[in-house]
């Protein structure tokens, strides 16, 4: 077996290449300046839905990025005012739920989602504001699904593939099934996607994410 240095080296050597280091940063630019036009009636037609309960439109949660920098990744808020003390009662109380949650970070019913949220992410509308995020450099269009501080521990030797690249909107995750996808599963598929990545990978799981969103199989 490969030593951990020639593990990293592998992984750095097959994702460094002139596409992931030039061309992927201008493919960024280029789509999201042609969506931006597009995208911003209905990202505030949502703010506007979404703060009728009083609470902000917009939720920033701090993800890691590119070279382990720290970075706060928008979304529309898909849940309510209270969510953290919601989400710690309901853990207390359901022992299968608190299971559920150390093994995937998600919840199969989550108490903490909205009617509305609930469809915002089947359509993985709640994600758009992060078009500003790609805008900053803090993320792609594709790659890896961003990340918590604390994540970057269940990557062990892995977090190497995690931190070479920008996180995505859209990734091997999104469009495989994700919402029956094991957490092991999601970082092999981190590794692979830092190893493969490409012009035409990119353009075929961008294709592949909009039937997903018109599939609604996002939660």
């Amino acid at each position: 077996m490969a030593s951990p240095r020639a593990w990293r080296a592998s992984v750095r050597s097959l994702s460094d290449t002139m596409y992931t280091r030039f061309v992927k940063r201008v493919f960024d630019l280029v789509l999201a300046l042609m969506l931006l036009p597009v995208l911003l009636p209905v990202i505030a037609v949502l703010w506007i839905l979404i703060r009728r309960d009083g609470g902000p439109g917009f939720f920033g949660h701090r993800r890691l990025g590119h070279n382990g920098k720290s970075f706060r990744c928008w979304k529309i808020r898909t849940m309510v005012v209270d969510a953290e003390a919601r989400l710690t009662q309901h853990l207390a109380n359901n022992p299968e739920a608190a299971e559920e949650w150390k093994r995937d970070q998600k919840l199969t019913n989550d108490p903490r989602i909205t009617k509305l949220g609930h469809l915002l992410r089947a359509t993985s509308l709640d994600e758009l504001p992060q078009i500003w995020n790609v805008l900053k450099g803090e993320m792609s269009f594709v790659g890896p699904r961003p990340i918590t501080r604390d994540e970057i521990r269940r990557y062990g030797k892995s977090r190497v593939a995690y931190l070479s690249m920008r996180p995505g909107l859209t990734g091997l995750w999104q469009v495989s099934g994700r919402n029956d996808v094991t957490y092991d599963e999601r970082v092999a598929m981190d590794v692979e996607y830092a190893k493969k990545a490409s012009f035409l990978m990119d353009c075929k799981l961008l294709v592949k994410t909009f039937n997903a969103v018109l599939g609604q199989t996002g939660r």
